[in-house]
């Protein structure tokens, strides 16, 4: 009766759609009559420059008069190219995310000593407070892993003696950061279990994190519900960790998470932001949207070694005709890179083998098909020759599906290893920047006069 009596009129709100509409939209030449950068783009599609960072780079192409040249894809983590941080660590038999962690949020390096002491930092703070595990999350499920992600990181606030520090003692905003890092996966996993409890009826498993695993191990583990795992299995989980890791600072999660430290709020403010706008289907939510369309090729395609049949294919989905009906073809193509993903590519190398070994080396080859065949049915429609390859989450969402992780951790999984990179620019904004970030908007309504409501039509 309460929810009734607080329902809104019926009708009202649809009544005035229309004046929504037509004080809402914009028309697109007003952007170009003011030249307005729209999504902070330049007309040639590179980002406008609204900082400097020292802790990641992206490149995928350079500029030569004026024009963008397409170039192989590079990540680049405090000066190290990603792949190179990659061959070392597994050249080496270690897991490489707690390693990565350390270089983006110190700048450099950890010599053996260093590395041991932050796991051992990490793996103490992996432990939830018992108010957080026990209310936030256990008794208080959500439907929405990342919505659950957010809150949980906003409740550490409760936890924090002195949550409101001015944001300049550095040393206490590495310790809120690594906090952070290091609860964000037992969050996830957690919510994640209580959800399948409250809402799908399954068995609740909540595993307490073992100090002699790693993150990729702990998630592995409390996901299965303390049922094994492989090396190869958690190796190939650490792997999508580190490359998830930090992307640059001029991406929506980063630079909202840049945006909001400038204003000198607290950090667990600053991280739920960054988490709600990784869970955004624009900029998050690819890795899960390139595996179900994976199921569509599975279920629809009879003969998966038949390029003219997955080509034809790939163009009804361009078409709406097949997938999920929008017309995308997700995994493909990226805002920055233009001939390689660097990222994309070391996880192939990885996915293939443990493919192989699970049995699904002909869905592989099916991915593989996708990222052949997919540029020239692009240039077939649009009648050009715009360089496309396979981004992170053509392979990141197969991965996690021969992991047998549910599609609701995919952007969970993303959020969890990004919060280096957004910790790492949060310190960066607190340390150096000092200045508030506030772009213009041009005010383009034509002035009014008030109108007593007695006569107002």
């Amino acid at each position: 009766m309460q929810y009734e009596m607080m329902a809104p009129i019926p009708g009202f709100l649809e009544e005035r759609v229309s004046d929504v509409k037509k004080n809402a939209c914009i028309d697109k030449s007003c952007y170009d009559k003011y030249d307005v950068k729209r999504g902070l783009r330049n007309r040639d599609g590179t980002g406008v420059t609204a900082g400097l960072t020292r802790v990641g780079d992206v490149r995928g192409y350079f500029m030569r008069g004026g024009e963008k040249v397409p170039a192989p894809g590079r990540l680049i983590y405090r000066g190290i190219d990603v792949s190179e941080l990659i061959e070392g660590f597994l050249s080496e038999g270690r897991f490489g995310f707690e390693e990565t962690a350390y270089l983006l949020m110190f700048g450099s390096l950890p010599d053996g000593r260093s590395l041991d002491g932050f796991n051992r930092l990490l793996s103490e703070y992996r432990e939830l407070p018992s108010g957080l595990a026990e209310g936030m999350i256990a008794e208080t499920p959500g439907a929405d892993i990342m919505n659950k992600l957010a809150r949980s990181i906003l409740a550490m606030y409760s936890y924090d003696p002195d949550p409101e520090t001015d944001g300049r003692n550095i040393a206490k905003e590495l310790d809120r950061a690594l906090r952070i890092i290091a609860r964000g996966p037992v969050i996830a996993a957690n919510a994640y279990s209580v959800k399948r409890r409250h809402y799908d009826g399954e068995s609740l498993h909540i595993h307490t994190p073992r100090r002699d695993l790693s993150t990729a191990e702990n998630f592995l583990r409390s996901v299965r519900g303390g049922g094994g795992f492989t090396r190869d299995e958690a190796g190939i989980l650490d792997l999508c960790l580190v490359l998830h890791a930090e992307h640059g600072g001029g991406n929506n999660s980063g630079f909202a998470c840049r945006l909001l430290t400038s204003s000198g709020t607290d950090i667990y403010s600053v991280m739920a932001a960054a988490v709600g706008s990784l869970k955004g289907p624009r900029h998050g939510g690819a890795s899960a949207r390139a595996d179900e369309m994976l199921s569509y090729l599975r279920r629809d395609v009879r003969d998966w070694k038949d390029d003219d049949e997955i080509r034809d294919y790939l163009r009804r989905i361009l078409r709406g005709e097949a997938g999920r009906g929008d017309g995308l073809i997700y995994g493909m193509g990226h805002a920055v890179y233009t001939l390689s993903d660097p990222r994309a590519a070391e996880l192939k190398k990885l996915a293939s083998t443990l493919a192989a070994k699970k049995g699904v080396s002909a869905e592989f080859e099916l991915i593989e098909a996708v990222e052949r065949l997919t540029p020239p049915v692009f240039a077939e429609r649009d009648g050009g020759k715009k360089a496309m390859c396979a981004n992170v989450d053509l392979y990141s969402g197969f991965v996690y599906n021969m992991l047998g992780i549910s599609r609701e951790l995919y952007v969970p999984l993303f959020a969890v290893s990004r919060m280096v990179g957004w910790c790492a620019h949060h310190i960066e904004e607190v340390a150096g920047s000092g200045k508030m970030i506030r772009p213009a908007y041009k005010y383009i309504s034509p002035d009014a006069k008030y109108t007593p409501l007695s006569e107002r039509c």
